[in-house]
């Protein structure tokens, strides 16, 4: 099946309308700006703490490893280290 847009479907891209609304969308408190930086940080730790484990561990990320650490996390005793 085709489909072709119309223009009614379609978000400006471009003039005063989407300007305007992308501005006040993109303009965040401090508390979430804060918050979202504690949350990517948090996010990079456990992504190398992944990494790490699973070159540990071989290198490769099989069924089993990844059946590790779920049970790890699950637990609460992840220890990459």
């Amino acid at each position: 099946m085709t489909y072709a847009a119309h223009h009614r479907d379609l978000v400006p891209c471009f003039g005063e309308k989407a300007s305007s609304r992308d501005a006040a969308s993109n303009k965040l408190g401090l508390l979430r700006r804060i918050l979202n930086i504690m949350v990517e940080s948090h996010q990079n730790q456990a992504d190398r703490d992944i990494a790490r484990f699973v070159i540990r561990s071989g290198g490769r990320l099989t069924d089993e490893i990844e059946r590790e650490m779920t049970q790890r996390l699950f637990k609460g005793n992840w220890n990459p280290r």
